[in-house]
């Protein structure tokens, strides 16, 4: 993990205008809710509002709520942000939200994490949800721009952070990947390994090098912009890389890799029984050299510097895949091969190394505490190859609103790598 970066909070909109960057999108018909220990901001989670108003739905509602900001055991109170259009026009959006922010009041005050401010936003206007000083919060509320515009969010840009559209948007669907057409060149270099692959799918060695080719494009990826990484990918490499996707024991290597290092993958591999021992006889199907690989960074993730101290644990798949081991998850490397994804997949392909790109990407999405996000992801994963078993089964997890361990805890939040609040 990089070293955790420190942005100052002044005012409202301060917070306000991070949600979005923290989300990768602007939030709609949504609760977010940040903890806090002292003046510091801690784990945040978002949640769709209810859809009905009824005692019993709010009550649940706010038990919900306060399930996942427990697992923030330092936290001494909470922040909440409910975004709404509803009431604006005929202002009675204090009214139709009083309800539900008087519930979750109560809920999370008896928790001993009592609300300590709250706000509502809306398509054209913000204001305090508890503010009835009209010099403070008129009639119908503070112009959206001032969050838009705020000194954080600009200081969020200038460090690079986006803002994405909204998984729910209708017009403008997210779909993470590039515009136009697989280039040629890609798909002709995809199809020469793909087939000179073909029999080693099972092969410890050609795992390892699979591994290795991955493990140097995303060291150098998690370090530079997007446009600087798009140079990286060589029509050779990117079709290698799209064809090790095809693999599933592969597939899910990359992954594990990503989050837990290059152990954890092989460990997992060969305990699924996805690869077996090599004499060394059989020569490897590609060599990195024909990959026009960039130089390795002098940079390490978390992960290769554990590796190269021989301290790094193995964990098992399946508690890396849920989000639980290891503590800390090497955002850096996640951030790189979701990045890389989103290159390698292009927009409205079908087959399934477009689904497991998008499969890998919402899992990612799912991680950084994204849940609507990850479902859009796993929705295109479908429609791309339908009944991929690795998109069902993690839409049946986040079907039952499961949110990632990494998410809930303040320490291991994606939030945390791209910078704190105080």
């Amino acid at each position: 993990m990089t070293t955790k970066e420190t942005l100052s909070i002044h005012q409202p909109e301060d917070i306000l205008g991070y949600i979005p960057h923290l989300l990768g999108y602007w939030p709609e018909d949504s609760l977010v809710a940040i903890t806090m220990q002292g003046k510091m901001l801690g784990a945040a989670l978002r949640v769709d509002l209810p859809a009905r108003a009824s005692n019993r739905m709010l009550a649940d509602f706010a038990e919900h709520v306060l399930h996942y900001l427990a697992a923030d055991t330092l936290a001494d109170g909470v922040v909440l942000a409910l975004y709404t259009g509803d009431g604006w026009e005929d202002g009675m959006v204090v009214t139709k939200t009083l309800p539900l922010l008087a519930e979750l009041q109560e809920t999370l005050g008896h928790a001993d994490l009592p609300v300590r401010d709250a706000w509502l936003v809306g398509p054209e206007y913000w204001r305090g949800a508890f503010c009835f000083d009209q010099e403070c919060c008129p009639a119908p509320g503070l112009p959206i721009e001032r969050i838009r515009n705020s000194r954080l969010s600009a200081e969020m840009v200038y460090r690079g952070s986006t803002i994405g559209a909204s998984p729910r948007s209708k017009q403008n669907p997210p779909v993470p990947g590039r515009p136009g057409a697989l280039d040629p060149a890609v798909s002709e270099a995809e199809s020469d390994f793909a087939q000179r692959m073909r029999t080693s799918r099972r092969s410890g060695r050609c795992l390892d090098a699979v591994l290795a080719v991955w493990r140097q494009v995303l060291d150098n990826a998690r370090i530079r912009p997007d446009s600087e990484t798009v140079d990286l990918l060589t029509p050779q490499l990117a079709g290698f890389l799209r064809s090790t996707l095809a693999v599933p024991g592969w597939r899910d290597a990359v992954m594990i890799m990503a989050a837990a290092g290059t152990g954890s993958a092989k460990a997992g591999a060969a305990a699924f029984g996805l690869c077996s021992s090599d004499d060394g006889s059989e020569p490897l199907p590609f060599d990195a050299g024909e990959l026009a690989l960039p130089p390795t960074d002098t940079h390490e993730g978390a992960g290769a510097a554990l590796e190269s101290n021989g301290m790094l644990s193995i964990y098992a798949y399946a508690d890396i895949l849920l989000g639980i081991e290891p503590a800390i998850p090497d955002w850096g490397q996640l951030d790189a091969l979701q990045r890389v994804l989103s290159y390698l997949y292009v927009q409205g392909e079908m087959g399934e190394i477009a689904a497991a790109a998008l499969t890998l990407q919402g899992w990612i999405a799912w991680c950084k505490g994204s849940g609507s996000s990850a479902h859009a992801c796993l929705m295109h994963a479908n429609s791309a190859s339908p009944g991929y078993r690795l998109a069902a089964l993690l839409d049946e997890i986040l079907g039952h609103g499961s949110i990632c361990d990494w998410a809930s805890r303040p320490e291991s939040a994606w939030g945390t790598y791209k910078g704190s609040l105080r």
